[in-house]
């Protein structure tokens, strides 16, 4: 037997001479084994980077704590009332301040001795911040402390009046220079209260340098290069902000001086791994074959977690006696991986988001009119942790012994196994031994769900770009994958997409960006209450945080009426409707119709822009727009991308048909160059709701769990969407890949806390307009419109007249009103016959010929 397992090691040595890294362990090992007294000073270094990683941890746990929106309110709210009884406490001193000081001087015990009494109205405490704040320190300057203290108040309660930095240049400047000037006005000792003992030292010192004329003359000449230092970088603020146009926001300096006090920033930092010790086992001989066992044992020896670990697991001996045949070793190698991005530190503040400029110094800023708009912090999202899978190691080893043992079971040979741990499912990824046929292992699907206990079992056969086949078997304890975590990835903060969205994280704890722009369109289908809504809200929140709403329009169709109406407050900032529309959320199914076919006649009017502008998309567009080479007389503008939300497209298509059906297919099969892009969802995916023509043009496509597999190839042209196990778990489809995510998840109190912040901000006078649909109306129709004319009716048509060009641009420019307003107006002219009908990006033909004709066609309409 001992020569035995000489020849096993030799053998074993000999067929794998290169393997250093197996050679390297086995030298760890042998050092680990050798006894505690010969312990070399580096077998501690792991206590070591425990006690650090502790240490670290409470550090941040209290950073966070201090960082958390509760805290901020708290501490806000008690430095406006602590501002509140300081007022009262140093009113009540400068009227009782003899008595007062007689009651201080016997120190701080004086708080404790009931012996002495005091005359100020906050008591014994106020006394004592009188005393300290108005006679030792500034005099009547410490009211103005009171001011700084309730201005940070505010701050931490998002209350901004004045900035942090300016409170500091304002306030605390003019206290120390109020109490030095009142102290040189009130120079009796017994008149100390007014400067306080700082500004009594300070003139003292000045006077014996520069006299006391001098020092009268040194104040003066200090308040006016204060005041002078004061204006003077606001006008010249003011300067940099007319000269330097669209560059940028013009409010820089005030968000920066807003970030330093927000103590909202998300506080980010790259997880400490725990570190994991390897203890070697003796190698064994058992019938004939060498089995290396490598036992990986955690700090807490419960979890794996947040890092690559490669195992080499035995099979029991059972399963190797049914496998071995005509004394070949066989071995199977059980390898775990566990992949978590490294994320860097993260600003939480939108106003660091960068927008786009296309490389390039513009003139025209579209963002300029909401220029004092600030992107909302993700500290309004709750954090719900990284969406880290915790699996213990026994049940990795469970499940790898009962899929080697169903496996066995066919006489279907693995030579090893790799498990991929995720948020809410572990890929056991199986390399198959020579000759086994792919089909069979396909077929044991439900023999593996059966033997596993689980449901959600999936296998790919085989995994597209490897060799190998995967069984998804979902975990025990699954983890929750917060939007906030998403938001703050390196991945969603540093992408240059033009419609980024988080969606979730994949099976290897990968965060999920994809960009709308390029998909174009999304389809989303799932049965009830399998994540769909969700999912819907974290890609238009994902977009909130991501976009000015100068750059993104979005118009949102809600048959239910329920799904969403939380965002109706931003209307003003990012929603779309229908010109004389009251709400800008469409439930009601003629308005969709409308609302569709006025898209298309937007999507027509953008594509005649970028013919005459020569260009072939948006981007281009707007990058000739940006650099001013693109005349606004000739009807160019800005555009800013418009995204169409439809919630429950089923019930559209039962209400409608074919009128609904058939524009949002033309939308879907054109709008994508001129920023047009459509997010359909449906909780019915049947082929007379998802029909050939809406799946032809939505590539990209997002299944939850479905009940059947017909409805998963509807939606997927390929099953997989049945065996999901619902609570988010989805499958995105783009192409040939399919991909499994866990959706990440956004509650209803999160989006009300996002809403309200930016709906809170100024937005636009009203919500962005659509055109106008067709008007379909008869005669009479007309002639009432004509009679509920704009009041700059007669106006624009002497314009019109007087130039001889039927314009909406020229009424924008010589009325200064806005597109929608000027193009209703031009509407308003041609239905009463004083211009011709539309002729593309052409000025419209102008029928009545001088302004007398003019004149008396405007007295018979009224």
């Amino acid at each position: 037997m001992r020569n035995t397992k000489k020849d096993t090691k030799t053998n074993a040595t000999k067929k794998k001479p290169q393997n250093t890294a197996r050679n390297t362990i086995k030298e760890i090992h042998r050092q680990k084994n050798t006894p505690k007294q010969q312990a070399t000073p580096k077998n501690k270094e792991p206590e070591k980077k425990t006690n650090t990683t502790k240490s670290k941890t409470n550090a941040k746990s209290f950073v966070e704590f201090l960082k958390a929106r509760e805290t901020q309110t708290t501490f806000g709210i008690f430095l406006i009332i602590f501002s509140v009884y300081l007022l009262f406490a140093f009113f009540s001193y400068l009227k009782n301040w003899q008595a007062d000081d007689n009651a201080v001087q016997s120190g701080m015990g004086m708080l404790f001795d009931s012996s002495v009494s005091t005359q100020n109205g906050m008591g014994k405490l106020g006394a004592l911040l009188g005393y300290v704040f108005v006679k030792k320190w500034f005099g009547i300057g410490a009211f103005l402390m009171l001011i700084f203290i309730s201005n940070s108040g505010l701050l931490l309660l998002r209350v901004k009046i004045i900035g942090f930095f300016e409170s500091i240049l304002y306030l605390l400047g003019t206290t120390l220079w109020l109490s030095v000037f009142m102290a040189a006005i009130f120079t009796r000792p017994d008149a100390m209260i007014w400067g306080g003992l700082f500004g009594q030292q300070i003139r003292i010192w000045l006077s014996s340098v520069v006299g006391n004329f001098g020092l009268v003359l040194l104040l003066l000449i200090v308040f006016g290069i204060y005041i002078s230092a004061i204006f003077g970088f606001k006008l010249h603020e003011i300067k940099i902000k007319k000269w330097s146009g669209s560059n940028n926001n013009p409010n820089d300096l005030e968000k920066n001086e807003s970030e330093n006090i927000a103590i909202t920033d998300v506080y980010t930092h790259e997880k400490e791994i725990d570190p994991i010790a390897n203890e070697n086992k003796n190698i064994q001989e058992e019938h004939d074959f060498e089995v290396v066992e490598k036992e990986i044992a955690q700090k807490d020896d419960a979890l794996i977690a947040n890092e690559e670990i490669d195992f080499d697991f035995p099979v029991d001996s059972t399963l190797q006696e049914s496998k071995q045949k005509d004394g070949k070793e066989s071995a199977i190698d059980f390898v775990i991986e566990t992949q978590m991005e490294n994320q860097a530190p993260t600003h939480s503040n939108g106003d660091e988001i960068p927008t786009e400029h296309y490389g390039i110094d513009t003139l025209f800023d579209p963002m300029k009119e909401l220029s004092q708009y600030q992107f909302p912090p993700t500290s309004l999202l709750i954090d719900r942790g990284d969406g880290e899978s915790k699996v213990s190691r026994e049940e990795l080893e469970h499940n790898k012994n009962r899929i080697v043992e169903t496996l066995g079971n066919y006489d279907i040979k693995i030579s090893k196994i790799k498990a991929t741990i995720g948020p809410t499912v572990t890929m056991y990824e199986i390399v198959p031994a020579p000759g086994v046929r792919i089909s069979r292992i396909k077929n044991l699907e439900d023999d593996i769900a059966l033997s596993l206990a689980a449901l959600g079992i999936r296998i790919i056969a085989p995994i597209p770009g490897k060799g190998t086949i995967g069984i998804e078997v979902p975990n025990q304890n699954r983890e929750t994958v917060s939007l906030r975590s998403l938001l703050e990835s390196e991945r969603f903060t540093t992408t240059t997409a033009e419609l980024p969205f988080a969606m979730g994280k994949t099976i290897t704890n990968e965060p999920f960006v994809a960009d709308l722009a390029k998909l174009p369109h999304l389809l989303i289908a799932g049965a009830t209450g399998q994540g769909k809504s969700v999912g819907l809200n974290a890609i238009i929140c994902s977009l909130l945080y991501k976009k000015h709403p100068s750059q993104l329009k979005f118009v949102f169709v809600d048959p239910k009426k329920v799904e969403l109406a939380l965002y109706s407050k931003i209307d003003k900032h990012f929603l779309a409707k229908l010109p004389d529309e009251e709400e800008a959320i469409i439930t009601d199914v003629n308005k969709v119709i409308s609302t569709l076919m006025s898209l298309t006649q937007l999507m027509d009017s953008r594509y005649d822009l970028l013919k005459n502008a020569g260009t072939k998309n948006i981007i281009e567009y707007n990058h000739k727009f940006l650099e001013r080479k693109l005349n606004p007389e000739n009807g160019n503008h800005y555009m800013p991308y418009i995204v169409l939300v439809i919630d429950e497209f089923a019930d559209l298509i039962m209400t409608a048909g074919k009128e609904v059906e058939l524009p949002v297919a033309r939308i879907a099969q054109l709008a994508r160059a001129v920023g047009i892009h459509l997010i359909v969802a449906t909780q019915r995916p049947s082929v007379d709701v998802i029909t050939g023509k809406i799946k032809a043009n939505f590539p990209a496509r997002i299944a939850f769990k479905v009940s059947s597999k017909v409805d998963s190839r509807t939606i997927l042209d390929t099953n997989g969407a049945d065996q999901l196990i619902g609570q988010g778990d989805m499958l995105y489809s783009h192409g040939s890949t399919v991909l499994r995510l866990q959706c990440a998840f956004v509650d209803t109190p999160e989006i009300e806390d996002l809403t309200n912040f930016i709906g809170d901000q100024r937005g636009y006078p009203m919500a962005f307009e659509l055109p106008e649909p067709a008007n379909q109306n008869d005669g009479k129709g007309k002639e009432t419109d004509i009679k509920t004319v704009d009041k700059l009716f007669s106006d624009a048509a002497r314009i019109v007249v007087m130039t001889r060009q039927g314009s909406t641009s020229l009424l924008q420019t010589k009325l200064t009103i806005g597109f929608a307003r000027a193009r209703r107006i031009i509407e308003q002219l041609e239905m009463a016959g004083i211009v011709g009908p539309p002729q593309g990006s052409k000025p419209r033909d102008v029928l009545v010929g001088n302004l007398e004709l003019l004149e008396q066609f405007l007295k018979n309409l009224e």
